[in-house]
């Protein structure tokens, strides 16, 4: 198989399985041909094969892990789309399961058990290693989209009475550390954090030097119970490459690495990306069903929205019949305000995100959003008066159009940035709702500053 690939093949494995390979993949499955299966696989980066097994239908997944067994690569569940990881989990056998969580980091195990009902999740844990059992068992202590569910519970500490020497050969000796760190923690006896030590500073270090002499004191250690969201922001504003994390009475508990935290960044942008959109957290995998339950219910906000927009035109019927070039123009109006106010909107909830937003900076950030509309509506009004000049030959309906234009994009400026701080200042996620409402007020202002305009102007 690997001599037949070209080299067009490949360059396409740099973003995507080619259709060739999942052909030859499934080729191999329809014919039970596991030998051949198992030579595609093991040319795939677990990237890949999570990529792979995402194109696959659900019975080829499952056909495939089974198939495998012992030389599938566990390091595939941290990589997969949540929906597909989820089906799976479901799916599997609990012995699988079992086996890939104690191959797994605590955390990513649990991010692979999470969705199973609790008597199944049970199942699965009775059948770990105490050791493995009571490290996810201590995850799932805490609620979803917390430190303590992000944490990996395996990580290395030492008593401050040691020195360099003991620690180095505790290092050697011990078979539960971590696969992969780069740090390790003081603590005293009741295991409170008192300070880090470097691997590389530790190796560096003669033997008979205390270890309390090399720690670095100074930590960022965060609470358990703390949001994800929080504990990302604060790994970006801070430049860190982990983190201890502790329980309520300050015990070490865990542990947080950066490749952890670009995770939950990406994922939390995403979420807003989405939120925004009002498409919910759907993924690519979800069924036809979950799908149009997810988008159906923000479509009926809009139709009621659109509804109310259509009211107020409906109250300018007569000056429409009178004028027809209006209809033409009203879109115009209303999709240059709705575009206006989506880019401040966008530009706020993501603000309000990364707490880049608040109390201190926002009448300053109000009125410059203000001031934008403002001028963005001046310039497009002036474009806009003259093309209505030279396409309809009256000047002063472009004198309307003109100032419905700098009426509709300065209210877009001012509802795109104090909707969603209105709505976050309630405790209310800004992102899934200010979408609808700002389109709503630069539609229904658009058309009545537009129609009012022409009424009181040109009628």
């Amino acid at each position: 198989m690997s001599e037949g690939r070209n080299a067009a093949d490949e360059a396409e494995m740099d973003t995507q399985p080619s259709r060739k390979l999942l052909d030859a993949l499934k080729d191999a499955l329809d014919q039970n041909n596991r030998d051949e299966l198992k030579a595609i696989y093991e040319e795939l980066r677990t990237p890949e094969r999570a990529e792979v097994i995402e194109l696959l239908p659900h019975s080829d997944r499952l056909k495939l892990i089974q198939e495998l067994q012992a030389d599938f690569d566990y390091d595939v569940f941290s990589s997969l789309d949540e929906t597909v990881r989820d089906q799976l989990s479901e799916d599997l056998p609990k012995e699988f399961l079992a086996k890939a969580a104690s191959e797994l980091d605590s955390d990513d195990a649990a991010y692979l058990l999470e969705s199973l009902k609790e008597s199944e999740r049970q199942e699965v844990l009775e059948k770990l290693p105490s050791t493995d059992r009571a490290a996810l068992e201590r995850n799932f202590d805490y609620d979803e989209d917390t430190a303590g569910r992000l944490m990996q519970s395996n990580y290395v500490s030492v008593p401050p009475f040691w020195d360099v020497g003991r620690a180095i050969d505790y290092l050697r000796d011990a078979k539960n550390l971590p696969d992969v760190f780069s740090e390790l923690f003081v603590v005293d006896p009741a295991h409170r954090v008192l300070g880090s030590v470097e691997l590389s500073k530790l190796v560096r270090t003669r033997r008979h030097v205390p270890v309390t002499e090399i720690m670095s004191p100074e930590l960022h250690i965060v609470r358990a119970t703390e949001d994800q969201e929080v504990v990302a922001r604060e790994f970006q504003d801070y430049d860190l490459l982990s983190a201890p994390v502790v329980d309520q009475h300050d015990r070490l508990v865990g542990v947080i690495t950066v490749d952890d935290v670009v995770d939950v960044i990406q994922d939390e942008a995403e979420e807003d990306m989405k939120a925004l959109a009002g498409v919910g957290d759907e993924t690519l995998a979800d069924s036809v069903y979950w799908t149009t339950r997810s988008r159906v219910p923000w479509l009926i906000v809009n139709l009621g929205t659109a509804v109310l927009a259509s009211l107020v035109i409906q109250m300018f019927d007569a000056t429409i019949e009178q004028m027809v070039a209006l209809a033409v123009l009203m879109p115009i109006v209303a999709s240059m305000g709705g575009n206006a106010g989506t880019q401040t909107m966008t530009v706020t909830v993501r603000a309000l995100a990364t707490n880049k937003l608040g109390r201190v900076n926002a009448p300053r950030v109000i009125m410059r959003e203000a001031i934008v509309g403002l001028l963005n509506g001046l310039l497009l009004s002036i474009i806009m008066c003259v093309l209505v000049i030279l396409w309809f030959g009256s000047s002063k309906l472009g004198v309307v159009i003109g100032a419905a234009m700098i009426v509709n994009l300065f209210v877009a400026g001012l509802a795109g940035i104090l909707t969603p701080l209105a709505m976050d200042q309630f405790g209310l996620d800004p992102a899934p709702a200010s979408g609808v409402i700002v389109t709503t007020v630069t539609d229904v202002i658009g058309f009545f500053a537009f129609l009012g305009l022409a009424a009181i102007w040109l009628i």
